[in-house]
């Protein structure tokens, strides 16, 4: 096996995984995502792979100041209602 590898033009899948070369092809035919090749087959030895700015202690993305400094960020679509919500914003010029 070649340890040289170039990308393809174009990803294929393979087991349903995104292959953007022939060893993320080998990785995929043994049901090894190539994303995450040292989780193993079917991600056995799988660990936390945390995405950026969600680690324990990490800053906010944004920051409100000003008028919006009291505003809480959005956790996504399933957060509990809070008591700040509902507050309307009038963002026409």
């Amino acid at each position: 096996m070649s340890i040289n590898t170039v990308n393809y033009p174009t990803p294929v899948t393979v087991n349903g995984y995104s292959c953007k070369n022939c060893t993320d092809v080998d990785n995929a035919k043994r049901n090894i995502d190539p994303s995450h090749p040292k989780d193993g087959p079917f991600g056995v030895n799988k660990q936390d792979h945390a995405k950026p700015g969600t680690a324990s202690g990490a800053k906010p993305v944004v920051t409100f100041g000003g008028v919006l400094a009291h505003v809480a960020a959005s956790t996504g679509p399933s957060q509990t209602p809070t008591a700040t919500q509902g507050q309307k914003l009038d963002v026409r010029a």
